[in-house]
Order: C-alpha cells, then structure tokens, then sequence
C-alpha cells in the first residue's frame, strides 16, 4: 500500500480490539502515527511494543465524563496535532426490549451516541484552527434498517446518522470531511451478545465481514483528494440479504 496518509496524525477510539485494531493497523500501514484510545491498558501497550514509536497509547474510560473530556488534551500533549478522528468505541444491546436490562441500555446510548458527540466537539475547535481534518464515524447497517432483533442498538446507530450528516454540513466549510462507515455484521467481541439462532444463521450463510475489510474502507475515504467526500458507506457481506 502507498504510504498516503505519511506525516498524518489519527486518533482511534475502542482501538484495542475489532474494527478500532483493523483500522489503527490500516492507518499504521499508509504512514499514519495513530493514538490509540480505549480503557484495555494491557492491549494498548502490547499494540505498541509491536509497532513501536508509530503507535502512542492514552488509556481512558469514555464513559467516565471527566475521563472522556482529557481526550482531545491529551491528543494534543502526546502527538502535537490532529489531522484523523475515528470515533469507533461502542457496545452492543440485542434482542427483545422487554428483556433488556435498564442499567445496560443507559452505558449503550452513553458510549454509542454521547460519548461520540461530545468527542467530536472537542476535536473539532483544533480541526476548525487548521482548517483541515477528517472525522469517520464507525456506524452499522442498523442505522439504515429497522433490525427487529436490536432495537436498542438500532436505534442508537440511527441517532449517529443523523448526527454525521447534520454536523457534516456545518463543518465542510472549513475544510473538515465527516464520514460514517455502517458495516452489516462483523467478526468481533460484539457479536458475543447477538440471540445465538442469529449467529448460528448468519456464520452459516457466510455473513459476516470481517474487521480487517471495513479498515480498508476507511482507508479509502480518508486517501480521496481533499475535494471528495466519502459521506456515508454501507458494506454488507453479499449473502446477507439471502
């Protein structure tokens, strides 16, 4: 691969493990230094005996708003600048709503819709400064169909849409691109908590993507010219509508 994001500097939320991982490597590997973000202190720094001086850790619980709000600070002390954002972090609440524990609803719709607006807040007064910047949104097939298995989690994807393509239109006058990717079903811990006979059905029809096919996605969007915007993406495995 062409090293066409050298000299950039990413940020990747839930960069520990799945679709965060994938896309820090793809990064690492068209010339990106990447701040790797998540609350898995052992991960991050396992990551960055591997790649060295290219990869910097900061470990912060999303969900702790204080913890949340020394993201960008720290960014900033540790790298310099900040030309990527990835907000990736998220969790998962599947099946029937009836079943869905109160407590578990309030941290999904915490990390999945707060934490991702309140990040791209502070990001963007230094992205605005410079007037330049690229923000994706990790999204998921639910924000484009009503998954009647997920409706908690569909609808927190939704609410995200809605936020990528509002704040997209504010922001590009500046130079700032904001993308979302919405992936059908990946192969990550995510799917730990999807109703067993979905699972089943879906590993053996063949589909479910994996993480490493998204990152090269994402990849693809940040390396357009600055003139194109990749808004929004939807990949799906091809068996998946079968």
């Amino acid at each position: 691969m062409a090293r066409e994001l050298e000299g950039k500097i990413a940020a990747v939320t839930g960069a520990a493990s799945g679709i965060g991982l994938a896309s820090t490597e793809a990064m690492l590997e068209a010339g990106a230094r990447v701040v790797t973000i998540d609350r898995d202190q052992a991960a991050l720094q396992s990551f960055q005996a591997k790649h060295g001086d290219s990869v910097i850790p900061i470990v912060i619980d999303l969900l702790d708003p204080k913890d949340c709000a020394t993201l960008m600070p720290r960014v900033l002390e540790t790298a310099g600048q900040l030309d990527i954002f990835h907000a990736n972090a998220g969790t998962y609440v599947g099946g029937d709503l009836v079943d869905s524990d109160a407590g578990a609803i309030d941290r999904m719709l915490n990390l999945n819709i707060n934490v991702v607006m309140k990040n791209v807040h502070d990001v963007l007064p230094h992205m605005i400064g410079r007037r330049t910047g690229d923000i994706i949104v990790t999204s998921s097939l639910a924000a484009h169909f009503p998954t009647p298995w997920e409706p908690v989690y569909a609808s927190s994807k939704w609410a995200i849409n809605c936020f990528v393509q509002t704040v997209r239109r504010q922001v590009f006058k500046y130079g700032i691109r904001v993308g979302s990717i919405s992936p059908g079903p990946v192969i990550s811990a995510l799917l730990a908590d999807w109703p067993p006979e979905k699972l089943k059905e879906a590993r053996e029809s063949g589909s479910l993507l994996e993480a490493a096919e998204v990152a090269n996605v994402i990849t693809f969007m940040l390396t357009r010219p600055r003139g194109m915007t990749i808004r929004d993406v939807v990949m799906m495995p091809t068996n998946f509508d079968l």
